[in-house]
């Protein structure tokens, strides 16, 4: 099968590569662009490891064709960090001990980042759990991941409060 070049924008920087037809993006980010901060769990959708940002909104990557993704802008975990720190929502979850293995945290992070971008005046944490119920954990009980999502919220208002912009990719992003 012939490949299809795809130009996307990716985690702030303009790429290319070439993916047959048929790959899904979640391989595509993986095995051609060399994130493999995209987990692939059920291949159906089902579990959220795999959600990345696609222009901003959560997506299952594992559902899309590479080439669907031509022209787009795309942010995987590994985009939540700026300048080697940590996002808000990255230390908070950290600082909570949100997760434990970890093969769910991408889909996680990326689920509630586009969340508190939506939210910026915070949620309630029925509000947080209904967001995030497309996304499984089989280690947790989801009590720490809530807690962290509070605790993001909690900050990125006072940043808000004193001043500070959470406009841009970096420290005070979601």
């Amino acid at each position: 099968m012939e490949e299809t070049r795809i130009h996307l924008g990716l985690n702030g920087a303009q790429r290319s590569g070439l993916a047959e037809p048929r790959r899904t993006l979640a391989d595509f980010l993986r095995e051609n662009m060399g994130l493999t901060g995209t987990h692939v769990g059920c291949e159906h959708g089902a579990c959220g490891a795999c959600t990345i940002l696609l222009d901003g909104q959560p997506v299952r990557s594992c559902l899309m064709l590479a080439v669907q993704a031509d022209g787009r802008e795309i942010t995987t975990v590994e985009g939540l960090a700026q300048d080697g720190s940590l996002s808000t929502l990255q230390e908070a979850m950290w600082e909570s001990h949100a997760f434990q293995c970890g093969f769910c945290t991408p889909g996680f992070l990326t689920t509630l980042t586009a969340f508190l971008a939506e939210r910026p005046d915070g949620a309630s944490r029925d509000e947080i759990r209904d967001h995030l119920s497309g996304n499984l954990c089989r280690c947790s009980g989801y009590q720490t991941i809530v807690d962290g999502a509070e605790l993001a919220m909690s900050r990125l208002r006072a940043a808000r409060a004193d001043g500070q912009s959470a406009a841009a990719p970096g420290r005070l992003v979601p």
